[in-house]
């Protein structure tokens, strides 16, 4: 009777063991079913890439969603290094902004139905991982509804990591490849404390999988009171503002906090919004986009110093193109039918932002004593993380001056200034907006490559 009884669970075993073999993959299949075969509208192209959802708390059901575009066959993709593109907000999706309209090697058309190819792609140069982070952003998403109402700097740096090291497992052939985080505006905060967290975990490992090498910014949210400071002044001095309004923006504003600024400040800060008038903050000398006439407006003609036309209506391209459903399909995305539509920003996550540290700089120390390769970029026609901001936000960090400010320049022309600081390299980038690589995509190329060799801009 034992020995039947043996032989039974034994059997029994054997078959248990047979179908869990079947049932779990191995990372090259997971892979596969995230590679992309075509994205509707796409035209041909030499490079993989590869979309779907990597889970970062069982617990909750919270997945963050992901699109990898490897450099084309031709530039060797094994050869090169892995960079994490982050956008900011908070609660904004790096596949609208990053992906589709700076970095990323596809631009959608004004029909919001087919795709075209971008020159200066950074996958040329890098391997690119764009995150919609946190959940609730783009197609990541929560099965606890709470998550949405109460995300932050310190939840989003956290499952970016889990994210990080449950993505290496299904792609470790990019295990041990040098790795960088890059982004822009609140990817400020992000990029930081994702950086700060990588490090810290990766002391005493002798070879570890997240090979972190540097970190680069732009137009990046730093340090609320230099922030602050820098961005009045930006105001003020480009004439977008009075006298009377840049005084009591001082007065008000200058101490505090950007995440909950005092009664006075929000109202100094109305007021100097109806100074403004109807400008685009983010490219301050560009039409905004703000009716229908705006998607046929050649404006070339009227800004020639743009090396290519600019298209304000980006956002409502991306708006209509990943709402697609055949688009969804072929990303792999919405897989649980999330009961909303994709949105470039949610305003939930935004709105109701939990925690914002105050300043990143201490941060910037302790990565900068560490040696890790730090680069800050601004285009100088923002006004909405300015310039100055984010050089009175440096300014505060008190580093010795390597090289002086200097031009630096493309084709023969000033494609903005640069200064390299022990520990830091700053670089502006001239008639750029916000978003850098939407506004000055080559120059913005010439940037990345640079810092990438870790080599002084051209001068």
């Amino acid at each position: 009777m034992g020995h039947s009884l043996s032989a039974t669970l034994c059997c029994f075993l054997f078959v248990l063991l047979y179908f869990s073999c079947l049932c779990s993959s191995s990372p090259l299949e997971d892979q596969e079913r995230d590679r992309i075969t075509e994205l509707p509208g796409q035209p041909s192209v030499d490079f993989a890439h590869y979309s779907g959802y990597v889970t970062v708390n069982q617990q909750a059901g919270r997945a963050l969603f992901y699109w990898l575009v490897e450099s084309p066959e031709s530039r060797m993709p094994a050869s090169r290094p892995l960079v994490l593109w982050l956008n900011g907000g908070p609660g904004c999706s790096s596949v609208a902004y990053g992906a589709a309209e700076e970095i990323g090697p596809f631009r959608i058309r004004p029909d919001g139905r087919a795709l075209y190819l971008n020159p200066y792609a950074w996958n040329n140069l890098a391997n690119i991982l764009f995150l919609e982070s946190p959940a609730g952003v783009g197609f990541s998403y929560t099965n606890t509804t709470t998550d949405l109402y109460t995300a932050g700097d310190k939840r989003t740096a956290e499952d970016a990591y889990t994210f990080l090291l449950n993505w290496f497992e299904r792609f470790p052939q990019y295990k041990h490849r040098d790795f960088y985080i890059v982004g822009e505006s609140y990817a400020g905060h992000y990029v930081p404390q994702l950086s700060q967290i990588v490090y810290e975990r990766n002391k005493g490992i002798q070879s570890p999988a997240i090979n972190f090498k540097g970190f680069m910014v732009g137009n990046a949210v730093t340090d609320d009171y230099h922030d602050y400071i820098g961005t009045f002044e930006y105001w003020w001095t480009h004439g977008l503002i009075s006298d009377s309004t840049y005084r009591a923006l001082r007065a008000a504003c200058g101490s505090g906090s950007s995440l909950h600024p005092s009664l006075d400040c929000i109202k100094a800060l109305y007021i100097a919004e109806a100074e403004q008038g109807n400008i685009d903050p983010y490219s301050i000398f560009t039409q905004p986009c703000n009716n229908t006439n705006a998607l046929k407006q050649n404006l070339r003609g009227h800004y020639p110093w743009m090396s290519r036309a600019y298209d304000p209506c980006t956002e409502r391209h991306s708006q209509i193109y990943f709402n697609l459903p055949e688009v969804q399909k072929a990303l792999h995305a919405n897989v649980t039918g999330i009961p909303y539509p994709w949105k470039t920003c949610s305003d939930i996550v935004g709105n109701y932002w939990a925690d914002s540290p105050l300043s990143m700089l201490p941060i910037y120390q302790e990565l900068i004593a560490a040696g890790i390769k730090i680069w800050v970029f601004s285009g100088d026609t923002d006004s909405i993380v300015p310039l100055t901001a984010s050089r009175y936000s440096i300014d505060a960090l008190k580093l010795a001056t390597v090289t002086n400010w200097y031009p630096w320049y493309d084709k023969g022309k000033v494609g903005g200034w640069s200064q390299i600081y022990k520990g830091l390299t700053f670089v502006s980038v001239t008639g750029a907006g916000h978003e850098v690589p939407l506004h000055r995509p080559r120059q913005a190329f010439i940037l990345f490559r640079s810092f990438l060799a870790n080599k002084p801009m051209p001068s």
